[in-house]
């Protein structure tokens, strides 16, 4: 059974509250408010608190009323509810180690988030009816550090969400929402931080997601909406997705429309009330009630939103306005998540089935900035391989001399060159990988706009890489070298994080060698990935490639044998990616011939399908630029023709 919250979503439209801050500002309230001063509190580190600060004056910090003037949070929910809010979010936008540490009481993430979440209950159980249920959703914002600058850690991050959500989880939440973010990498940790809030206290809840679009059209790093939906759509937790905060309803309009065309999930969308305008210095919003509600009856009818509320300067006159026009109105049938609506029963995205991938509308992957279609028109997805401790001596140098700033001019030179995706490898003999891998992917991720493709043996590597890296990347790679232990590992980890996979046609045995042996590992392996819920889309395939340098007998048809195995995939799996490192086929050559060979292979890989590869792509020619004598002589060898050989 799907969640009260999501049965009250799928007759029609809820409607969100709006400002708590402006809500306790016209409160007025005393000093004494702010001050943890009574003889005794429920929990122990409250009175510790209390008795460390002795009398200090907290002002500004909303959440500490929680538990110094609960009476006064109830009753602003109260008021929501009242104009026709059907959701209350819980007064814990800062609730969080790292905006608590400003005010000395960091250790109070979770007593604060349980009252707050209690608080909103009393609220939401006193207004409710049979017919009108009311729902609190537990709701914690970006803090004031971000991730992907370095300002604080995945693990600090991770630890600090866990807490405040376990609290508004024992407290009484109905969801969780994230809101107001602002960083990719913020949001992919604070997800996982859901996740292990969930497990630890055994409440399994819908989660929201909210980000925060400037008036620049990104969000403050510069990340495009295709790249923020493209990662989120990774994460089956996530069952809801919108924007708030930071401009008005006419600015956010363009951004509403992309996600009604594009997001399989339904739609949340909270502007503040216009944009603020200074007077006598300080911030005044003047979107009125009507204005608002007007806005919000464009974004259900035309874009498909399901739930509508406000942000910074919005008032309960304003959720009334809003209720009275939108509220409870059945969805609108053109959006894109209610066309494919049928697909998630329940609103159950625990697991994809291979019709429910098909409706994305975004399948690719995506970097801290942008959203990368895996799909090329014009060409096939380039994967560049300069970016590699074990396929590049310039890399490798610079990687020893840990000329971190080299190897991002590196990776951006593969940019200027036309690589889609940037394969990265740091594995060097003698050195720390994880280690490297940090630093390098935390260069990476704020200096280059391509998305990343994390290339490790080790799994605890990966996991170090998927930590440091936002956007949805791809894992580089599976096998079945070790007989499936490393597999269930690898794509745990890549369902946790929300990540690609490719996958090596390696078994027990060692690397197929026949086109036969090809695919039927390539099957037994896309039987894991689809038991591990990632779709077929997601999949790279690498049916791999032996040398034709080496005048080994036993791979003079090698070449070729990929190329069949390439072809039956794509005819068996249309859905499934296919990958090679492509430089394989001619390695122990010269230069010049490797390059002829290396482009004459690819051209035919693609011809029978393939739809990646990891290549050096300034150093491919096309058929048009080499002799036809020499790409005869090419093809020839590719396909093991003896014209001129006694047999």
């Amino acid at each position: 059974m799907p969640a009260p919250i999501l049965e009250a979503l799928s007759e029609g439209v809820l409607i969100y509250d709006g400002a708590m801050g402006t809500q306790i500002q016209a409160a007025d309230l005393k000093p004494e408010a702010f001050i943890l001063n009574a003889p005794t509190y429920e929990h122990p580190r409250v009175q510790a608190a209390a008795e460390r600060l002795e009398g200090k004056n907290l002002d500004g910090c909303n959440e500490l009323l929680n538990i110094t003037r609960p009476e006064v949070i109830e009753a602003i929910h109260s008021r929501y509810f009242e104009a026709g809010s059907d959701i209350v979010e819980t007064n814990t936008f800062g609730a969080t180690s790292i905006v608590l540490a400003e005010y000395q009481i960091e250790e109070l993430v979770y007593e604060i988030s349980l009252e707050a979440a209690r608080i909103a209950r009393r609220a939401a159980d006193k207004h409710s009816t049979t017919r009108k249920p009311k729902f609190v959703v537990g709701a914690l914002g970006p803090g004031t550090k971000l991730v992907s600058l370095g300002q604080t850690t995945w693990a600090d991050l991770e630890a600090t969400y866990c807490d405040g959500f376990k609290g508004l989880l024992e407290g009484g939440a109905d969801a969780l929402l994230l809101e107001t973010l602002q960083d990719l990498l913020m949001v992919k940790a604070c997800i996982v931080g859901a996740q292990r809030a969930m497990a630890e206290t055994e409440r399994k809840v819908p989660l929201f997601v909210q980000v925060t679009m400037e008036q620049t059209g990104t969000m403050l790093l510069g990340t495009e909406m295709s790249a923020a939906l493209n990662m989120i759509e990774a994460f089956p937790a996530v069952v809801a997705f919108g924007i708030n905060c930071a401009t008005g309803p006419v600015e956010m309009a363009p951004h509403v429309r992309y996600l009604g065309q594009n997001s399989t999930r339904p739609i949340a969308v909270q502007p503040n009330a216009g944009l603020p305008i200074m007077e006598h210095g300080q911030a005044k919003y003047k979107l009125t009630p009507e204005d608002l509600a007007k806005h919000h009856d464009t974004f259900v009818s035309e874009f498909g939103v399901a739930m509508c509320g406000g942000c910074c300067g919005t008032t309960p006159a304003h959720i009334k306005a809003v209720a009275q026009a939108v509220g409870g109105r059945k969805h609108s049938a053109d959006a894109h998540w209610i066309k494919n609506r049928h697909l998630f029963p329940g609103f159950d995205f625990t697991m994809k089935t291979d019709e429910q991938a098909a409706a994305q509308s975004l399948v690719g992957c995506s970097s801290l900035y942008q959203f990368q279609p895996y799909h090329q028109d014009a060409s096939f997805l380039i994967v560049g391989e300069k970016t590699n401790a074990n396929g590049s001596r310039a890399f490798r140098d610079m990687l020893a001399a840990e000329n971190w700033e080299g190897l991002t001019e590196l990776a951006r030179e593969l940019e200027g060159e036309g690589s889609h995706v940037l394969d990265v490898c740091t594995a060097y003999v003698g050195r720390n990988e994880e280690r490297d891998m940090r630093i390098l992917l935390s260069h990476y991720n704020r200096h280059i706009t391509v998305p990343l493709m994390i290339d490790s043996t080790e799994w605890p590597v990966i996991e170090a890489s998927l930590q440091t890296v936002a956007g949805k990347p791809i894992v580089n790679s599976i096998n079945y070298e070790d007989g499936g232990g490393r597999v269930d590992k690898v794509l745990s980890l890549c369902r946790q994080y929300g990540a690609g996979v490719v996958a090596l046609t390696i078994d027990e045995d060692g690397m197929a060698k026949s086109a036969e042996k090809k695919v039927e590992i390539a099957d037994r392996l896309l039987k894991a990935t689809r038991e591990y819920g990632l779709p077929d889309h997601d999949v790279f395939l690498d049916c791999l490639t032996f040398t034709l340098g080496s005048g080994d007998e036993e791979f003079r048809e090698s070449a070729h044998e990929t190329i069949k195995a390439i072809e039956e995939i794509r005819r068996r799996h249309p859905r499934v990616n296919s990958i090679l490192g492509v430089s394989n086929v001619s390695f122990g050559l010269k230069p010049a011939t490797r390059q002829i060979l290396n482009s004459t292979f690819l051209h035919y890989c693609l011809e029978a399908g393939l739809t990646a590869a990891i290549v050096h792509f300034s150093k491919i020619k096309p058929e048009n630029q080499i002799e036809p004598d020499v790409w005869k002589i090419a093809t020839d060898l590719v396909y093991d023709r003896r014209e001129f050989a006694f047999r």
